[in-house]
């Protein structure tokens, strides 16, 4: 059609998703990319294993947005310096504008001594690992009897709940920077985990930090209730394991032996308060916790090989940007290129919230595109390109193919789902490549 607007959106998460249908919905062509075969992103990957109805809700809006005909599907394809395009090499194909939404794919590291050593992880390798993300899914880790999880969020809860019900743990403690009042995870999540917690040394440990606590001011009870209020609509414990917090402490390194975890070195913490804001501060004092593995839930930043600059774990955004939406600025330092979702803000918020980011950045992509006439770019041109990759490269209708044999498996199985777990077998299951 002459005339139309073409866009390249880049992610097809949530965020990628829905900012791919509000363009659709309002006349612009969309070339998707996805660097997994399926798409979904984080609501695929990224949520716990038994939330069943949760997944299939948000798969059935996926593909209500994947059946509009203005909506080109490109999964296995990655974009990056080294990937299977460049971001230049994108923007050269002739879009009149790119939608970045690959989520934030770099992981946070402290530069901590012994973070090679086995038994240390990132919370998003594991994640992807029992979600059966490729090749996470086929990735080895060493998830001992005694585990330590760095952060106090909702991911910390789902690794907790993890270990200590698909792995065996038995002991698992949450390494907590600050105090009880400063935990972010949500009465809902905790529910899942609470009573794995040691009711009496969680006492103990509240008389441990109440001198902290007092010091700053801060009703011990505010934080007691962030922890407990969960009890009242509890999981049944279905393991014998204990859960701890080990408030006020935070990693200052990992000790090994032969290349294996053994202890994590830990410095205590007081509590500093400064206009409203409660922050911890390392007294020196240094203590070790004996422990198999660690798993680093402390959030995430963007992929610095992208293509885009950044700063700080983000990518950089314009300051003053042209095409606001609701105040923010969905821009990024290059022209025609926009972020959405946690490429905007890594870590930030659920599902709900990356799907409304989405849309506001595919507003402000509409704005912008307002103010310049079509390129009118070809959808075929871009087609013939990406057949030049040489490889199994994913469209709308190989999706329903995949889903419809993940369905018969999980149905011959007698399991509510089931997923292959290397890309292999999805392209086998698509009839993409020939069966060994």
């Amino acid at each position: 059609m002459e005339n139309q607007y073409f866009v390249a959106v880049i992610g097809a998460g949530p965020a990628g998703l829905f900012g791919a249908r509000e363009l659709a919905n309002n006349g612009v062509r969309v070339a998707l990319f996805n660097r997994d075969i399926k798409a979904g992103g984080l609501a695929e990957y990224g949520i716990y294993l038994e939330k069943h109805s949760m997944k299939e809700g948000l798969r059935k809006q996926f593909r209500q947005s994947l059946d509009l005909t203005n909506i080109d599907y490109y999964g296995n394809v990655s974009i990056g310096t080294s990937g299977d395009f460049t971001l230049e090499e994108i923007r050269a194909l002739g879009f009149d504008a790119v939608l970045v939404s690959a989520g934030a794919q770099g992981t946070k590291s402290l530069g901590l001594p012994g973070e090679t050593l086995e038994g240390v992880y990132h919370a998003k390798d594991v994640v992807y690992h029992y979600n059966k993300l490729p090749p996470f899914s086929q990735h080895k880790f060493r998830f001992g009897k005694r585990c330590a999880i760095i952060g106090a969020g909702n991911v910390m809860v789902d690794i907790a709940r993890y270990l200590i019900i698909h792995q065996g743990a038995e002991e698992v403690t949450a390494v907590v920077r600050r105090g009880p009042a400063e935990v972010n995870f949500t009465k809902d999540e905790m529910k899942h985990l609470i009573r794995y917690l040691d009711m009496d040394e969680f006492e103990q440990e509240m008389a441990r930090v109440r001198p902290a606590l007092d010091t700053i001011g801060q009703d011990p009870e505010i934080g007691r209730h962030k922890v407990l209020d969960a009890l009242a609509k509890a999981d049944p414990k279905v393991r014998d394991a204990k859960f701890h917090f080990d408030f006020l402490a935070s990693p200052t390194g990992m000790i090994g032996e032969n290349g294996l975890l053994t202890k994590l070195e830990m410095e205590e913490n007081i509590l500093t308060e400064r206009d409203g804001k409660t922050s911890a501060k390392g007294t020196g004092v240094k203590r070790t916790l004996d422990v198999d593995t660690v798993i680093f839930a402390i959030g995430d930043q963007v992929d610095a090989s992208f293509g885009l600059p950044t700063e700080w774990g983000e990518f950089i955004k314009n300051k003053e940007p042209k095409f606001p939406v609701e105040g923010v600025s969905y821009e990024s330092s290059i022209e025609g290129v926009f972020v959405g979702g946690w490429s905007r803000k890594a870590s930030e918020g659920l599902v709900g919230y990356a799907r409304r980011d989405g849309v506001n950045a595919a507003k402000a992509v509409a704005q912008y595109l307002q103010t310049r006439k079509p390129v009118n770019t070809k959808a075929e041109a871009i087609t013939e390109k990406i057949k030049a990759l040489h490889k199994p490269v994913i469209s709308k209708e190989d999706i329903k193919r995949l889903e419809i044999a993940e369905a018969e498996e999980a149905k011959k199985r007698g399991l509510e789902e089931f997923k292959f777990a290397s890309n292999e077998e999805m392209l086998q299951a698509m009839g993409l490549i020939e069966t060994a």
